[in-house]
């Protein structure tokens, strides 16, 4: 696939990323915008619950450690609303151990990356869970 043709497929998404590392959220919203992602970038799960039914995004990444409220409950909450529930949610964590990852599943997440993740794991799990991101 050409690269403006990726840029077409990853046009009009919005991806949400709630972490509270400024570094993260900077490093992200800049991989993703040259994608051609419309890019929300929020550094707590209380603020990214309030703005997520303003803004409507397609994919969700939520950071696991957060101060106040965890990505984990960050994430079940948003599932547990009717009208996010099939919003993808991925969780990313500087931890790789098989609990943090079943723990992500119980409470709804689709998928799980390590930090530092690559371009290419933030567009493949794009790809993955949205819909819009596969029509090409």
């Amino acid at each position: 696939m050409s690269e403006e043709n990726q840029k077409d497929q990853f046009s009009d998404l919005k991806v949400m990323v709630i972490d509270d590392s400024k570094t993260i959220r900077r490093t992200a919203e800049t991989l993703l915008k040259k994608e051609g992602c419309e890019v929300i970038t929020v550094d707590n799960g209380y603020e990214a619950l309030s703005m997520i039914s303003d803004t409507r995004p397609d994919i969700i990444f939520v950071d696991i450690m957060m101060p106040r409220l965890d990505g984990y409950k960050t994430c079940a909450l948003i599932k547990i609303n009717k009208e996010f529930q099939k919003t993808p949610v991925i969780m990313l964590s500087s931890k790789d151990g098989l609990f943090d990852k079943a723990k992500g599943k119980v409470v709804g997440a689709e998928e799980y990356l390590t930090k530092p993740f690559t371009k290419e794991e933030l567009l493949d799990a794009i790809k993955k869970y949205v819909p819009l991101a596969t029509e090409s």
